[in-house]
């Protein structure tokens, strides 16, 4: 190692040559015995001093306790990097508690049969999320390159994320901008709150794109992207989300309340998905559109308005 390396962690150092692997993956990999310095065993948090001599092997992928399972998957596109999946309502993306399979992930195992692992597992990437009861557009890494890639641009917000949405009520204007802090609520810890004295900035531009009497068809784009940012962001401006049990009281309108119980999920749906390639460089777009549970639900409410 070279002077300009002197008092530096090894997993710093490593992290600064290697592009290609994050810092936590390879703090693990050091943890887990796969770099070595002088020859000798290394921790991630030593120090490294000029003419020391660091080796750093990548790891075997290793399978996880994660099952394939054949599950039916709406593959936009693919290729040897990456996959975007139209997700459906009801799908949950990644296993966790009370969801240990029939997951996207559990699907996505079954589908690709190219996956080169993510920090060290046979798994595929989830760079980003979206909520069960949510449908839309995902793109799902299937490499450390692509993950570390496609992640970078999430955390500074180079990706474009249009959502659909159907709401109670009408917003104060055609178009707008609100931006809000955003973290867990104090007094309920499953739900997100903007009236928080600190928490991460969340940013959302909004549109309304049909006028539906009692209710409203709007668009949201997301400047940042944080965990139920629109329903958070829609319900504070006086426009729950259809159907969502957790930022929206049942509304007073007996027509509204019985589309949003037919719908059974909040009316939200992910259409358009942007961003740059993280091999080719190239801009890719793309759009599809609601499924045909909230199209049902538009069509009773322009009912209404008829």
């Amino acid at each position: 190692m070279g002077a300009d390396c002197a008092g530096q962690r090894l997993d710093v150092v490593l992290a600064l040559r290697i592009a290609e692997v994050s810092r936590t993956q390879l703090s693990r990999h050091i943890a887990e015995g796969a770099a070595t310095l002088n020859g000798g065993p290394a921790a991630p948090s030593q120090k490294v001093r000029a003419g020391d001599v660091v080796a750093w092997t990548l790891p075997a992928v290793r399978s996880v306790e994660l099952v394939a399972q054949e599950i039916p998957l709406r593959i936009v596109y693919e290729d040897s990097h990456l996959v975007v999946v139209d997700k459906p309502a009801g799908l949950v993306v990644h296993p966790a508690a009370g969801h240990q399979d029939g997951t996207l992930v559990n699907a996505l195992l079954a589908h690709c049969h190219d996956l080169r692992g993510i920090g060290g597992e046979l798994r595929p990437g989830i760079v980003h999320r979206i909520d069960k009861d949510t449908s839309g557009l995902l793109v799902v890494a299937k490499d450390d390159a692509t993950m570390n890639a496609l992640g970078a641009d999430f955390k500074i917000h180079r990706i474009r994320r249009i959502y659909e949405a159907l709401v109670a009520g009408r917003p104060a204007g055609v178009s707008g901008r609100i931006e809000t802090l955003h973290g867990r609520d104090p007094y309920d810890r499953k739900r997100f709150s903007i009236k928080v004295k600190t928490g991460k900035r969340a940013v959302t531009g909004w549109r309304l794109v049909e006028e539906l009497g009692r209710a409203s068809r709007m668009e949201a784009e997301l400047e940042t992207g944080r965990t139920h940012q629109v329903r958070v962001h829609f319900a504070a401006m006086g426009c729950p989300l259809l159907g969502d049990a957790t930022y929206g009281r049942p509304p007073r309108d007996e027509d509204l309340r019985a589309i949003g119980k037919q719908l059974g999920r909040q009316a939200l749906h992910a259409r358009t998905l942007g961003f740059r390639h993280p091999a080719s460089g190239k801009w890719m777009e793309f759009e599809c559109p609601p499924p045909e549970d909230f199209m049902a639900a538009l069509a009773a409410l322009r009912k209404l308005v008829a």
